[in-house]
């Protein structure tokens, strides 16, 4: 079963070095942890504060040739963690027909918040993560640990 998702925050995570995009389900309480990069965090920061560049980055270049070809983003969906490591699929459709596409979660994500597309999250995945002391961390952050990215 999917459970659809929102960007609750971008934050900083010193430990690793890395940013984490925390989603939360829209309709419960369960949230995901996912860590990107500095440069995907970036994209995802400026799409979110509606923020255009005098140059389409990956991102954008994206959404410009899904729209040119008169495609559509139906839906992004976090898939499975293997060895810590999170799959998403980018659903595209044209022509009435639906194609997945394998992605980065934290590139199906920046896509998704272009093209308006709803998030989601397979059970199993956020299942495996409620058994990680990630869990009690997250629990504990508050608003002014977030990074003010967005």
């Amino acid at each position: 079963m999917l459970r659809q998702m929102k960007i609750e925050g971008l934050l900083f995570d010193p430990r690793s070095n890395m940013y984490i995009l925390l989603l939360k389900e829209i309709n419960g309480d369960d949230t995901l942890p996912v860590w990107i990069g500095r440069p995907e965090a970036d994209s995802i920061a400026l799409a979110l504060g509606k923020i255009t560049t005098p140059r389409p980055l990956t991102h954008d270049l994206i959404k410009n040739l899904l729209d040119g070809m008169k495609a559509k983003v139906t839906k992004i969906v976090v898939t499975e963690i293997i060895d810590n490591t999170y799959y998403a699929v980018i659903y595209v459709e044209k022509g009435g027909v639906e194609i997945p596409v394998d992605s980065r979660p934290s590139d199906a994500i920046a896509v998704a918040i272009r093209m308006n597309t709803s998030i989601f999250v397979e059970d199993s995945v956020i299942e495996f993560k409620k058994n990680d002391e990630l869990e009690e961390w997250l629990r504990n952050l508050k608003p002014e640990d977030f990074e003010n990215v967005m």
